[in-house]
């Protein structure tokens, strides 16, 4: 390979990962499996990248809010080493539903006023975008701080043990709300759900019912395939997943900050991650 080549090649290798970057804005939480069985240990990694395809983040304690995991009414800090990957290591101890949520510190982030308002059109933020048209003049760059509120849902289950299939316990078997400061609720259960059945969920914000905010689902396998639709007035979303498999259902929410801060605007990236199987064995 001349020196030349070299050169040409490693300037464009340059320009992908800054185009990369610029576009991985989305964060999840990937267990080493979703389904799982009672006993064993499952790593938990905090990813980043578009279409479910991106890097594993190390764990950071100084940007750490809160890491923690909910099983029925009992709800525990998830342990890990401060710089190590995976980011969580969670203990299996019995059959259910377990609920895992994260949620960061502020990061800072700045954009030119091109990359914000793509950014803003990818993610339906309308208000932001009426806010900025009324503006007369714009800052040369735009500031923001966001936090990122990211769940997972793993089921726990002795296979070939009616008495632990994800339906034979139906009470500790709902997603919840976990206190995060934006949140998305699966509101039916997906380890006993299928392909084409309904699928709602509930953005909550501060708690409460969050409306027009556009929401996006991404299947793992075909991620060009993505669904989205606007939150009600009572923050509800009507999927109908149409496949099984790795899902990401995430959505942004951004308020304008007052004068004279360091940011212009704090947004606050959601996520929900889990498997729907391809068939039930309890509806």
């Amino acid at each position: 390979m001349t020196r030349t080549f070299r050169i040409v090649a490693t300037a464009a290798l340059l320009v992908l990962a800054a185009t990369t970057s610029l576009r991985a804005h989305d964060f999840w939480i990937e267990p080493r499996a979703f389904t799982v069985t009672p006993g064993g240990l499952v790593g938990l990694r905090l990813m980043v990248g578009q279409d479910m395809l991106g890097d594993a983040l190390a764990r950071d304690d100084a940007g750490l809010e809160r890491f923690i995991v909910r099983r029925g009414d009992d709800q525990q800090s998830i342990p890990g080493r401060d710089g190590g990957e995976p980011a969580g290591i969670l203990r299996v101890i019995g059959p259910g539903l377990m609920i895992v949520g994260y949620q960061s510190r502020p990061h800072a982030l700045e954009l030119s006023p091109a990359k914000f308002d793509s950014y803003l059109g990818e993610e339906g933020l309308d208000a932001v975008q009426t806010i900025l048209a009324g503006m007369t003049t714009r800052p040369m760059v735009a500031r923001e701080q966001y936090i990122r509120c990211a769940k997972a849902l793993l089921s726990s289950r002795v296979h070939g043990d009616p008495a632990s299939a994800p339906g034979a316990q139906a009470a500790g078997q709902r997603d919840r709300a976990m206190g995060l400061t934006l949140e998305l609720i699966a509101d039916r259960n997906p380890y006993t759900s299928a392909p084409g059945q309904p699928f709602p969920v509930t953005l909550l914000y501060h708690g409460a019912p969050q409306p027009d905010a556009l929401v996006i689902a991404v299947n793992r396998d075909d991620p060009g395939a993505r669904i989205s639709a606007r939150s009600n007035a009572q923050g509800r979303v009507n999927f109908t997943l149409p496949r099984g498999g790795v899902w990401l259902i995430k959505t942004v929410h951004m308020i304008a900050i007052p004068p004279g801060g360091a940011a212009d605007w704090q947004s606050f990236w959601a996520s929900l991650t889990f498997e729907l199987p391809a068939g039930t064995e309890e509806q």
